[in-house]
């Protein structure tokens, strides 16, 4: 087995063809014509706001084959359809917006306890009741404590309650809006779209 493979490697080091130069020149001269030049900045952004425009025109006409073929030069330009938007569910967007009204008012509960546990932790409160005691004075200021008018029941349930009123408000309006879209739509025939293939 040994002199198989020493005779297979002799032979393929003999059908080797010789380069000619040698190996230090080859790496300096490789890294001479593999190196491309970067354009400068101006350039790239030029570039971009262009492709951007043509872009841009091929959207606003999407029938223009020759828009088409400017925006995508190097491959086969995306299909465009100009579409129009011209009714509105208004099912769908009162149960979609009462859902994200719903998190809203969870995510303001939430944050506004973690805000009031923070100022608590922090010292606030006592910092206040101590300000006003040195800055009015006598028996009525040594009696006041802020959190009677801002502690954590009062507060969490003034807001709660905002919570539910906007949970209600959002809701009636985006179901209003959707409403009224429907009736402008009639009217003018709704807004106009173009949708494009994604090219990646």
């Amino acid at each position: 087995m040994t002199d198989r493979s020493a005779e297979r490697t002799a032979e393929r080091t003999a059908t080797r063809k010789p380069t000619g130069r040698p190996a230090t020149e080859r790496p300096a001269q490789d890294s001479v014509t593999d190196t491309a030049t970067r354009p400068g900045l101006g350039e790239r952004i030029t570039s971009t706001v262009g492709k951007a425009t043509d872009e841009h025109r091929a959207n606003a006409d999407p029938r223009s084959k020759a828009a088409a073929k400017k925006a995508s030069p190097n491959r086969k330009p995306p299909r465009r359809a100009r579409l129009r938007l011209t009714r509105i569910d208004p099912w769908s967007v009162m149960k979609t917006s009462f859902l994200l009204a719903i998190a809203f008012g969870v995510v303001t509960v939430v944050s506004v306890f973690i805000i009031w546990s923070v100022l608590s932790a922090a010292g606030v409160w006592t910092s206040i009741n101590q300000t006003v005691q040195d800055v009015v004075g006598g028996q009525d200021a040594a009696d006041f404590d802020v959190e009677k008018y801002v502690g954590i029941s009062r507060v969490m349930g003034f807001t709660m309650l905002v919570a539910v009123v906007d949970v209600i408000l959002i809701t009636a309006i985006a179901t209003l809006g959707a409403f009224l879209y429907n009736m402008a739509a009639a009217l003018l025939g709704g807004v106009e779209l173009t949708l494009a293939e994604d090219q990646r």
